[in-house]
């Protein structure tokens, strides 16, 4: 029996049947995301690859985030997010690129952007979206539900198209 839970698998049998690659530029949950889909054997023939960006320099070098964005907006914003999403979709000649950036915590956090607040941009040539969430677990629990969230998003695509 495998251990592997069941949506990873759902959205590699997903991406495998539509023939689409996916990549992925996380910053917060520092490779959860790549790390719980390549426990599906086979997944090479869909995960074009990743990015962990961690840095403000390392998104704007490796990913192409504008420097303005990560200024005004800060690392922790939708803009980054989608910025993080299309940047690694391109660097890695994908279809779908997700971007994750967020407050794990337990410090960081302020009034406007507390600990738990994530953004996650979901890019492919034709659309982009992005969702705000706000965890109120420990570190590890808020990165776990950042990546359940990323999952679910990239399936919802895969599913609907939207």
């Amino acid at each position: 029996m495998s251990s592997t839970p069941a949506l990873e698998i759902e959205v590699g049998q997903r991406l495998r049947e539509q023939n689409l690659t996916f990549a992925a530029a996380e910053s917060c949950t520092g490779g959860l995301l790549l790390h719980r889909l390549t426990n599906v054997p086979g997944s090479s023939a869909y995960i074009a690859g990743g990015i962990v960006a961690y840095s403000n320099a390392a998104k704007h070098s490796l990913l192409g985030v504008q420097e303005h964005s990560l200024t005004v907006f800060g690392a922790v914003s939708e803009q980054v997010a989608v910025a993080m999403a299309r940047g690694v979709r391109a660097a890695l000649a994908s279809q779908i690129g997700i971007g994750i950036t967020g407050i794990a915590g337990p410090d960081g956090g302020t009034p406007e952007k507390p600990v738990g607040l994530t953004y996650i941009g979901f890019s492919t040539p034709d659309f982009s979206l992005v969702r705000r969430f706000v965890w109120d677990g420990d570190r590890v629990a808020n990165k776990e539900s950042s990546v359940q969230a990323a999952l679910q998003m990239i399936l919802d695509y895969l599913i609907s198209g939207k």
